[in-house]
């Protein structure tokens, strides 16, 4: 039984003082229910995408969607977290149940509200998703972690800190054209590229734009399964997924070789029966510029240390042979823990369906998606396909 998308929301992403967690999930919830023309009483279950953690008192939150219609009261509802990947952990709950034949329609939900919290808490927060145990972990919770990945890659590879503006620079150019992206300005090369009191060092080597954003947001999906599929406007199939899982420990695991995120591409192309160069664009977890970097490696796109060579060339930015973050990843649209893989999910089902506006990659028929909890500890990929 495959499962396909017919119908999505994406709120903006952002600092959203005037909007609580609730105000994130209902809104979200009946906007998409809305675009599918799907009655909540067609609703077979909900699946929330939240990490919380501490962000809001909301800790229960899973019966919160059904404050968006009366129709919702007694469906299932359950809250998934998968730190970073909890919005495709929702997302690949909800197909496993109407693959199973336990639903036919699925409202999927991810959401987060992030910002009503210090600095300090936020990076607290984040951390509990690191290995507590471990001994000599990096300083400085995931900027820390990552700032580490990327020290070790330029150990073997060389300096890309140029590479890692291209990246940033990149995201932030193609942001501009989001209008549900949290920051809109396109920085520049030389700003990227340079520490300064705008652009400070967050944990050598990384900058300040190499490093995602702290955001409030929401985004949803209707899934239903093939059947009904052929019953709706548009309708975007789940051709292939794969969710592999590493060792949280990081003593444990060789992390710039990013092999469960290369394991999990391999899995999903091969699933999909077709290779990375078949896509039209991905969306990958750009949580620090290194992680992209990496990424283009793992999916096979450029061999290990050669990934600088896809910027140089112009593959993965827009008009090229294959776009990655389109939407301005994670890097400008920002990161609302567990609405980003929603999100991901969302932005490439409008490029699918030829709906995403100034962000469209022309001709668009093949996604992949890249969806990552923790430091290569939790990935997701999945490949998107058109069929209506």
């Amino acid at each position: 039984m495959r499962v396909s998308i017919v119908g999505w929301s994406h709120l903006p992403f952002g600092r959203l003082d005037g909007l609580s967690l609730e105000d994130l999930i209902t809104r979200a919830a009946r906007e998409a229910m809305a675009h599918a023309g799907v009655d909540a009483a067609q609703v077979d279950g909900i699946w929330l995408g939240n990490l919380n953690g501490g962000f809001t008192p909301d800790v229960f939150a899973s019966s919160l969607a059904l404050q968006a219609d009366d129709a919702l009261r007694w469906k299932p509802a359950t809250r998934l977290e998968n730190a970073c990947a909890s919005g495709s952990a929702a997302v690949y709950a909800a197909c496993d149940a109407i693959e199973a034949g336990r639903a036919r329609v699925a409202l999927v939900i991810g959401a987060e509200k992030m910002t009503a919290v210090s600095g300090a808490d936020t990076t607290r927060i984040l951390g509990q998703c690191a290995y507590s145990a471990e001994v000599d972990a990096p300083a400085g919770g995931f900027p820390g972690i990552f700032a580490t990945l990327a020290q070790a890659y330029f150990a073997r590879h060389g300096d890309h800190s140029g590479t890692l503006a291209r990246i940033a620079s990149k995201n932030h150019a193609n942001g501009v054209a989001n209008p549900w992206a949290h920051m809109r300005r396109d920085l520049g090369f030389e700003f990227c590229n340079t520490v300064s009191e705008k652009n400070p060092l967050i944990a050598a080597p990384l900058r300040k734009t190499d490093c995602s954003l702290v955001s409030d947001g929401a985004a949803a999906l209707v899934l239903v399964d093939d059947t009904l599929a052929r019953d709706f406007a548009r309708a975007v199939s789940m051709r292939a997924r794969a969710q592999v899982n590493d060792y949280l420990p990081l003593a444990r695991r060789d992390t710039v070789s990013f092999e469960g995120p290369r394991r999990a591409w391999e899995q999903a192309l091969d699933a999909a029966r077709c290779g990375v160069h078949d896509l039209s664009l991905a969306e990958v977890h750009d949580c620090f510029t290194i992680a992209e970097l990496l990424s283009y490696e793992a999916m096979g796109l450029a061999p290990t240390g050669q990934g600088h060579r896809l910027l140089e060339e112009g593959v993965v930015m827009r008009g090229g042979r294959l776009p990655v973050n389109a939407s301005g990843g994670l890097k400008a649209k920002g990161h609302p823990i567990g609405a980003t893989g929603v999100s991901m999910h969302v932005v490439s089902a409008m490029q699918l369906c030829d709906e995403a506006g100034d962000l469209q990659v022309p001709g668009a028929t093949l996604a992949g998606v890249f969806n990552m909890g923790g430091a290569a500890v939790a990935s997701y990929v999945s490949i998107l396909e058109r069929t209506r």
